[in-house]
Formats: C-alpha cells, sequence, structure tokens
C-alpha cells in the first residue's frame, strides 16, 4: 500500500531517511566506491598522506630519490589494488541491495554480513606493526555504523528460511555442460581464488612482507630497507595486509553472488565492472611503474582471462529480461498481499 500523506507527517527525518535499511547499505556501497577512487587520485598524484609523512618522519621526495623511486613506486601500487577492490566490493554491494535484498533473499543479507565483516576485521591487521593510518580508521569508523545498522535493519526484510543454511545450496540448478554453466564455473574458480590470495597476501603483509619478486624489483633487502628507515616495513606491510583483506571482501562477494543469483542483465553488468576494475587495477598499475615480472603477474592475469571467459559465457541475453519481469512482478504480488 502507497505511504500517505498522514503516513508522511507522522514519521521522522531519520526513520524515512534510513528507510527499510537499504539506503544505509547503499550509502556504504558508494563509500567504498568513493573511498577507491580517493586512493586511485592520491596514488597518480604521488601524494602520500600526512600520517604516512609524520610515521615515517621523511617525505615522498626523499624516499623517490632512491632507485629510481621504486620504493615509492611499490607503495602506491598496493594502494591502487586497494583502491581497485574496494570500488568492486562496493558495485557488488549496490546491486545486492537493490534486487535480492529488496526480495528479502536471505542469501544476499548473509553475503553482505561475511564479505562485510572479513573487511572490516582487516582492518585490525594494523596491530601487528603498530601503524595506525588515521585516514583508514576515519573511514572504516563512519561505513562501519552503515553497515551495522544497515545489516539490522534489513533483517525484518528476509522471507522464508533466514539461516545461514540458505547458502548452502545453489540459487539455480547449472551444470558445466552449457554456455552459463560453464560461465558461471569460471567466475566461482576466479571467487575462491581470490579468497584464497587475499589469505595468502594477509599472511605475508603479516609475516615476510615482501615475495622475493618485490624485493628484485626494488632492489634492496628487507634489512636494508629496514637502515633506509626502520619504519617503512611497517608503513607497506599495514597497505598489503589491507589490500589482501579487500580481495578476501570481493571474492566472498562474488563467489556466494555467483553461487546463489539467476544471472540477469543487472547482475552481468555489475560483475562486468567489478571485474574491469578490481582486475584493471591490480595489474595495469604494474606496467607503468616497471614492474613487469612475469612469475608475479602471471596469477594475476591468468585469474582476469578466466573471469572474462565466465562473463562472456554468462552473458544472458534476451533471457535475464524475462526473469528480472516475472520477479518484479512476483514481489509486487507479495506486497499487496501483505497490504490486504
Amino acid at each position: 500500500m502507497p505511504a500517505t500523506r498522514g503516513d508522511d507527517e507522522r514519521a521522522g527525518l531519520l526513520a524515512a531517511l534510513v528507510g527499510d535499511g537499504r539506503p544505509l547499505l547503499a550509502l556504504l556501497a558508494l563509500g567504498l566506491v568513493v573511498s577507491g577512487i580517493f586512493a586511485l587520485f592520491l596514488s597518480a598524484t604521488n601524494t602520500f598522506l600526512p600520517q604516512d609523512v609524520a610515521f615515517l618522519g621523511m617525505d615522498r621526495g626523499v624516499l623517490c630519490s632512491l632507485n629510481q623511486c621504486r620504493i615509492v613506486h611499490f607503495i602506491f601500487h598496493d594502494r591502487v589494488s586497494f583502491g581497485g577492490t574496494l570500488m568492486a566490493v562496493g558495485t557488488l554491494y549496490l546491486w545486492l541491495q537493490a534486487f535480492p535484498l529488496r526480495c528479502g533473499e536471505a542469501w544476499a543479507w548473509w553475503t553482505l554480513l561475511l564479505s562485510g565483516a572479513a573487511g572490516f576485521a582487516s582492518f585490525l591487521c594494523y596491530l601487528i606493526f603498530r601503524y595506525l593510518d588515521t585516514w583508514h580508521a576515519t573511514a572504516s569508523g563512519a561505513l562501519l555504523p552503515l553497515w551495522i545498522f544497515g545489516m539490522v535493519k534489513t533483517w525484518g526484510l528476509l522471507q522464508g528460511e533466514r539461516g545461514w543454511r540458505s547458502l548452502l545450496k545453489p540459487g539455480t540448478a547449472w551444470t558445466m555442460k552449457t554456455r552459463e554453466g560453464w560461465g558461471r564455473g569460471c567466475l566461482l574458480f576466479v571467487g575462491l581464488g581470490m579468497m584464497a590470495a587475499g589469505m595468502t597476501i594477509m599472511l605475508l603483509g603479516s609475516t615476510v612482507v615482501f615475495v622475493p619478486q618485490d624485493l628484485v624489483y626494488f632492489g634492496y633487502t628487507p634489512g636494508q630497507l629496514d637502515a633506509i628507515n626502520p619504519r617503512l616495513i611497517p608503513l607497506i606491510a599495514h597497505d598489503r595486509a589491507g589490500f589482501g583483506g579487500g580481495l578476501v571482501s570481493c571474492g566472498i562477494c562474488v563467489f556466494l553472488v555467483v553461487w546463489k543469483a539467476r544471472m540477469s542483465r543487472a547482475l552481468w553488468q555489475a560483475l562486468l565492472a567489478a571485474g574491469l576494475t578490481g582486475f584493471g587495477c591490480a595489474i595495469g598499475i604494474h606496467y607503468p611503474m616497471g614492474y613487469t615480472s612475469v612469475s608475479h603477474l602471471l596469477p594475476a592475469w591468468v585469474g582476469s582471462m578466466v573471469y572474462l571467459v565466465g562473463i562472456g559465457c554468462a552473458w544472458p541475453g534476451q533471457e535475464g529480461q524475462p526473469q528480472e519481469r516475472e520477479k518484479a512482478s512476483a514481489m509486487k504480488q507479495a506486497r499487496s498481499l501483505r497490504s490486504g
């Protein structure tokens, strides 16, 4: 039943803005996208954050004078990759709240819960090296209430089985023998790969920090980096662990969305945009900085190719339109029954 003028007059401003909780999650998603764009902007302009300079006790110019500025480029390459994952996750969150969560599908709520928990929890990696990025903390502190209250409010939208077991069964029957099934399988494989890669990067960022290809690129051993500035490795480790956490969050989202959702045109567009921004940033940043190690880039290139094959095969064409109309009609009927 449509809202009346009397309903509008009785409703408070905050309640009207929060609604069923989805506006909060939409704002969270947009915040992630904007944060990702901001990370790319800072990296493109070679700008260190004020807390970076204060923590290191040296500015970008001093670091850039060492070995063709490769230490600075390495720092920014992790930040660009992190920005790409934020934009990818934000894009998928927008789709989740606009479509399956609006229809009361419990799996969408659990996807947002698991993905968001992984992303926010990864911020705590700063405790290992004692580098608190205050801007990162401020952004996380601003977005965390949106996620928490959005999840609480949207719980009331869920229909049918609400428990986490709704994630166990695929949303629709599929087989690798069909074009769409092959595409779904490719995307599921990449989602799992992203989770595994993100966990590995988080582990590396919390322990050894560097892989051998990193040390070859900037031409210093960890001991030499520590001699340049004892706080340099903690700064790099923080960025690396943050990127790993973002990758885990994105992998969870990709896997569960592909596992549970029926492919529609809107979902296909969201997955395409997420893949282009995520893989585009993670791979593309390496070439202008001269970090072109084949063994380092090969996993990302393989993942991106499998993802593109999956996207190409999963294209719903005209099949997605009737599905969307059918879902919209069912949702309209459900609202009519509840209001009656």
